[in-house]
């Protein structure tokens, strides 16, 4: 959240750019050509009937870290019925932590499929009631019904499924609960048997009792200011760095809050699947301890050198990113550095917030986009040849338009189903007083949805994209996924104290043609029943383009676990590969496009329905 001191969001190319920023708040872009005619986002947050939540994150200054990194959003099928629920992770305040208080309700919406929703949090018993970041779904049980691990400020939970009709935390017995400060997670395979292992981020080591000082300069909010002892420690240009026993910390001359630099990291955490419903921490044994205590956000599973092996990228705020190859004997390399993937082209550590995952480029390999702090670019990582990624930010168009913005959630999305995975990312300032003073920025901002154009680059498309996504907002966790099963990718948005934005996509189905899978693993094949992990290789007019079964990513969400594709003006399927999760390449026939299919490991029956 908070950038490092050598952050490249101050320096070279950043401090160019400066100078041409567009305030998020004061002007959105007008429709560039090479926006998508006809496609949209449209704002149902109210008509869906999701508006009733409102999530909560300490006071409104904002005096310390834990109240400003907000919390995800899950998309997901919690009871089995073809249609995506809707999760939201909710915060808390620390005069309720003080007092003993549970935290506001998180909220459980089942979807009707009529464009509402229904609240079913205390009959699912899913509330809660700590302080939430984060979110990540997968059937750890392989029971054929999605489970829900939720990350806190404190003990994490591990919903269990009972047969998608309520669930029952089971942390404690499962040896996952991982008393700390958690982020991002995500349920994985790594060791190839079959059965859902997960991964926890650790984000600050925050003690109550003894917290930074607050912007009053004495540990409470509003205090009568001491003299400045910190100075700019963060640098003239990013996040204010906690120097143990100053008596503030500033960002730009100004009074903020402190951290995450100078504040102890929380550890992350690799937890084995014992298959009996418990877990085993193998984290040092593993090799993905977080030996340099790092600030843990976005986490995400993926096999980066298609080996068959799932890996994993750890996106760390103000430090170098971890990327974890998988060597197939229960433990990893750390490949961060050698890969390119832990810091920028320049060589400098930034921000890093939330991660997406996939091939925009169709060249079959999975690449990877980095969100990060205001006054700095997202980065774009390119992945070279399964081992090598390079940061190809300027020449993809990505650095401008993403510096006036702090970035948070970040997804691959094709939203108007041309073939090309296009790009989102939600922001939102850390500093309140963002709005006062002359940083040419502002703490609620807009959206960004850049259209890939044909793999090449990608542009802001700007009010094109909709006031859904165009209406400034301080926005934290996203997902994606066909909420109404049109045939168009629609996002929810966790916003900051703040109701959620869940924005309907309109036209995307009719832009192009398009086909959404439904995996179903065999666990006696080591396939997960939820066949997370799985890729599949969908080829259409010469075109090979690839999906993938995955848990977690993002900033702390969870989106759809169905796999996508936008086929453009191609009616026909040529060739549908799936590669099972530790297993064989399978080819299936698909004889028709603009529908869903399910497809079952075990029996090789697809099988077609859900159409519009």
């Amino acid at each position: 959240m908070i950038a490092p001191r050598l952050m490249p969001c101050m320096v070279a190319a950043a401090t160019i750019a400066l100078t041409q920023a567009v305030p998020p708040t004061r002007q959105v872009p007008s429709a560039p050509p090479g926006a998508a005619k006809g496609v949209t986002y449209e704002d149902v947050t109210r008509s869906s009937g999701v508006s009733r939540f409102t999530h909560v994150s300490g006071t409104a200054e904002k005096n310390y870290i834990i109240e400003a990194t907000g919390s995800g959003v899950a998309l997901w099928d919690f009871n089995g019925d073809g249609r995506l629920d809707l999760y939201l992770v909710n915060g808390s305040t620390l005069e309720r932590l003080r007092r003993g208080e549970d935290a506001p309700s998180a909220a459980l919406f089942r979807n009707n499929g009529d464009g509402t929703f229904t609240d079913v949090t205390k009959e699912t018993g899913v509330a809660n009631g700590r302080w939430g970041q984060g979110v990540c779904a997968g059937d750890f049980n392989n029971d054929g019904f999605e489970d829900l691990y939720v990350t806190n400020f404190g003990a994490n939970r591990l919903y269990r499924s009972d047969r998608g009709e309520r669930f029952t935390d089971v942390a404690v017995a499962a040896g996952v609960a991982n008393d700390s400060w958690s982020t991002g997670c995500a349920f994985g395979d790594y060791d190839g048997d079959g059965w859902l292992d997960l991964f926890v981020a650790g984000y600050v080591s925050l003690d109550l009792k003894s917290l930074p000082p607050a912007p009053g300069g004495d540990g409470r909010a509003g205090a009568q200011a001491a003299p400045a002892a910190a100075g700019d420690s963060g640098g003239q240009r990013m996040g204010a760095a906690y120097a143990p026993g100053a008596a503030v910390c500033t960002y730009r001359s100004e009074r903020v809050m402190c951290g995450p630099r100078g504040l102890k990291g929380a550890p992350d955490r690799l937890y084995r699947n014992n298959r009996d419903g418990t877990f085993t921490d193998v984290s040092r044994d593993a090799g993905v301890a977080d030996r340099d205590g790092l600030y843990g956000f976005g986490v995400a599973w993926f096999d980066m050198d298609d080996d068959g092996r799932l890996d994993l990228f750890v996106a760390n705020d103000s430090g170098p990113n971890y990327l974890y190859r998988n060597l197939g004997n229960g433990r990893f390399d750390d490949v961060s550095y050698p890969s390119g993937a832990a810091l920028d082209a320049q060589g400098r550590e930034q921000a890093h917030m939330g991660v997406a995952v996939g091939d925009y480029d169709n060249d079959t390999r999975l690449d990877l986009h980095v969100t990060n702090f205001a006054n700095d670019f997202n980065v774009l990582y390119h992945n070279d040849d399964g081992r090598s990624f390079t940061d190809v930010s300027v020449s993809a168009g990505l650095t401008l338009p993403s510096m006036p913005f702090l970035g948070w959630g970040t997804d691959f999305l094709d939203y108007d189903n041309d073939g090309w995975l296009d790009l989102l990312v939600v922001n939102g300032h850390v500093y309140p007083l963002a709005d006062r003073v002359a940083w040419n920025t502002s703490y609620a901002q807009r959206a960004l949805l850049f259209r890939n154009l044909g793999g090449r680059r990608f542009e802001d498309i700007g009010a094109a994209a909709g006031e859904a996504l165009t209406t400034a907002r301080v926005s934290r966790g996203s997902a994606v996924g066909d909420i109404d099963n049109d045939g168009g990718i629609d996002i929810a948005i966790s916003n900051l104290d703040d109701r959620p934005t869940l924005a309907r996509n309109v036209g995307g189905a009719a832009s192009g043609h398009w086909l959404t899978l439904t995996l179903r693993g065999d666990p006696d094949r080591k396939c997960p029943r939820d066949a997370i992990g799985s890729a599949v290789f969908l080829t259409a007019g010469g075109i090979v383009r690839r999906g993938e079964v995955a848990s977690g990513r993002g900033q702390v969400s969870q989106s759809d676990l169905r796999v996508h594709f936008g086929l453009g003006r191609e009616t026909t399927v040529s060739k549908l590969e799936v590669r099972w999760a530790n297993g064989p390449r399978v080819i299936y026939p698909i004889d028709r496009v603009d529908t869903f299919v399910t497809i079952d490991q075990a029996t090789g029956h697809v099988q077609y329905g859900g159409t519009r």
